[in-house]
């Protein structure tokens, strides 16, 4: 099959830590329990993108204020939502939203959505993501391709997500040759659709291509642009569980 493209990598990321990253609920006041259930102790979370209104939003938000504070006190990195728009989005708006999360949520970093994948778009990405860490101390920046980009990314974000979509492509999906040069701790993998039963196969399958940051859930494409990642999966404790006690040798 398609996704045993690299096997001894799945034996070599023996020990890596897996984690969750998620890549935003909706609104603290629409999912009020999703928000509550990230602090829990013991959550594998990695980090949790903040998106206020498909940035942040006109003036701070008070409830997303308190969940960012929530995840903060609980050892969570919060991320800030900017939509590169597949990099025709003006440097100077990303650098407005960007200070504006810094300034009202505190957060750690960002997660650059949509962001470009060509070579040719690799010096402005590279410019952007330096102005980005001067806002932030020890800023983590997560690339969100939703694809393989071109190599060079992989010198400019702390980590890129090269998939993003349904279960039905994920499950036969290949991975990029290069990525066999970093560790699993760079890349990240977000599925929708993925059947209960299907979970320890949707794990294997990162495992193989070498992805430790992952978000799967049961939910499916719907009209929001954001539907499958507005609300926790409903296999969400099991999935805390496999990863939470280890399950990624």
């Amino acid at each position: 099959m398609s996704h045993l493209t690299r096997p001894t990598r799945g034996s070599a990321s023996t020990g890596v830590r897996v984690g969750l990253g998620v890549p935003g609920f909706a609104h603290p006041l629409l999912a009020p329990a999703e928000w509550a259930e990230l602090t829990r102790p013991g959550t594998p979370l990695k980090w949790v993108v903040l998106n206020v209104a498909n940035g942040p939003g006109e003036r701070p938000d008070p409830h997303c204020l308190e969940a960012a504070g929530r995840l903060r006190n609980a050892g969570v990195r919060v991320l800030g939502q900017l939509d590169a728009r597949y990099g025709v989005r003006p440097f100077g708006e990303l650098v407005r939203d960007a200070h504006r999360y810094v300034d009202w949520y505190q957060v750690d970093g960002y997660f650059l959505d949509r962001c470009p994948t060509e070579r040719t778009a690799l010096p402005e990405v590279r410019g952007t993501a330096a102005t980005l860490r001067t806002l932030v101390g020890d800023a983590h920046l997560v690339l969100g391709h939703g694809t393989h980009p071109d190599p060079g990314y992989a010198e400019v974000g702390d980590q890129l997500v090269t998939f993003a979509g349904p279960w039905s492509d994920y499950r036969w999906s290949q991975v990029a040759e290069w990525t066999a040069e970093h560790p699993p701790e760079r890349f990240c993998h977000f599925v929708h659709g993925v059947p209960r039963g299907h979970l320890e196969e949707a794990l294997r399958i990162a495992r193989w291509q070498g992805a430790s940051t992952l978000y799967f859930t049961d939910r499916v494409e719907g009209a929001g642009a954001g539907a499958p990642w507005e609300s926790m999966p409903a296999y969400w404790d099991e999935i805390v569980s496999r990863i939470g006690t280890g399950v990624s040798e």
